[in-house]
């Protein structure tokens, strides 16, 4: 995985500078798959960018309702955090994360 860019937020508490917002997740950071990284190429990534194009394509003028997320959109995104996951962390994300009630 590359690790192509990311974004920090801050913000004050009493004085102190603290974070306030997640760190390198795909909402915050660009992955790329370092096998499918070619220069001056957009690579699949690993980020919301898939929920961007859908909003896009769905010719929403980004203002207030959004259109509502299909079940696909909503899985696909989510298997690509998935993926993510996997591949950074080189666990299994059913092994972190499981609705079982054992």
């Amino acid at each position: 995985m590359i690790l192509a860019d990311t974004k920090f937020e801050f913000g004050d508490l009493d004085g102190d500078i603290v974070v306030i917002d997640e760190m390198m997740t795909p909402d915050s950071s660009r992955y790329w798959p370092k096998d499918a990284y070619r220069p001056d190429t957009s690579p699949p990534s690993f980020d919301k960018q898939y929920v961007r194009d859908f909003m896009d394509a769905s010719g929403w003028d980004h203002e207030p309702p959004a259109p509502r997320m299909p079940a696909d959109v909503i899985a696909n995104t989510r298997a690509k955090y998935v993926e993510a996951y996997e591949l950074l962390s080189g666990l299994a994300f059913d092994d972190w994360y499981s609705t079982d009630d054992d």
